[in-house]
C-alpha cells in the first residue's frame, strides 16, 4: 500500500513541478519576524487578506520589539478584521518578547525552540525554517495540503501532524519544502474547497 503511495505521491510531485515551476509563499515580507507574525496571523485566514493586513501592520510594527512593546487593544484593533484576531494578538506579543528577550531578537533556527513559541506549531515552523534558513525537518500542512493530500488518498488522517508524517514516508525529502507551496499554489488555482474538480489538471489522481 505505501509503495503505491509513494510511486502516486512521485507523480504527482512530478505533475505540480510542471503547472508550478518557481515555488514559493504567498505571504509578503521582509524580516523573518514579519513571515513569522504573517503565518501565525494566516491560520484561519486567506493569505491574501493576511497581505492586506501587514501592509499597513509592518508599517506600524517596524522591529521585534515594537511589537513587544505594542499595546495590546491598539494591536486588536490592527488586527481586528481577521479571524481569532484577539487570540494572535496575543501570541504576537507574547512571542515577540521571548524573541526579543531570550534569543536577541533573532528567530530560533531549531524547531523545538520555536513549537514553544506562543502560537508557533510545526505547519508555521516548517515555514519559518525552510523560508528564513534553508533548514527542511519537515512538510508544512495548511488546509490546502490537508484536503488535497486526503483528495489524492496520499493520507486518510486528518490530524496535520500525521498527514505531514505520512507524506514525508513518501515524499523525497528534497521536495519537502516546494511540495507545501506548490499544494497550496495548485488548491488556490485550480482545486478550490468544494470543487467539482472538472477541470483540475491532476483530477486522475482522486480516488484511486
Amino acid at each position: 500500500m505505501k509503495k503505491s503511495r509513494r510511486q502516486k505521491a512521485l507523480k504527482i510531485v512530478k505533475e505540480l513541478k510542471k503547472l508550478f515551476p518557481t515555488s514559493k509563499t504567498a505571504l509578503v515580507y521582509s524580516t523573518p519576524f514579519e513571515l513569522l507574525v504573517a503565518v501565525i496571523l494566516s491560520a484561519r485566514n486567506t493569505d491574501k487578506k493576511v497581505n492586506e493586513i501587514t501592509k499597513k501592520l509592518f508599517e506600524k510594527y517596524e522591529t521585534v520589539d515594537d511589537f513587544k512593546n505594542a499595546n495590546i487593544r491598539g494591536l486588536e484593533k490592527d488586527l481586528s478584521q481577521l479571524g481569532l484576531f484577539r487570540q494572535k494578538a496575543k501570541f504576537i506579543k507574547e512571542t515577540a518578547k521571548i524573541i526579543s528577550e531570550n534569543y536577541s531578537g533573532e528567530i530560533p533556527k531549531r524547531m523545538d525552540e520555536l513549537i514553544k513559541l506562543p502560537g508557533v506549531g510545526r505547519k508555521t515552523a516548517n515555514i519559518i525554517l525552510g523560508n528564513i534558513y534553508g533548514i527542511v525537518e519537515g512538510i508544512a500542512v495548511d488546509t490546502h495540503v490537508t484536503r488535497l493530500s486526503k483528495l489524492f488518498g496520499l493520507t486518510k488522517n486528518s490530524d496535520p501532524n500525521k498527514i505531514e508524517k505520512d507524506l514525508m514516508e513518501i515524499i523525497p525529502k528534497e521536495e519537502w519544502f516546494d511540495f507545501t507551496n506548490r499544494m497550496i499554489a495548485y488548491g488556490r488555482l485550480y482545486c478550490p474547497a468544494h470543487c467539482r474538480h472538472t477541470q483540475c489538471p491532476l483530477k486522475r489522481y482522486i480516488g484511486i
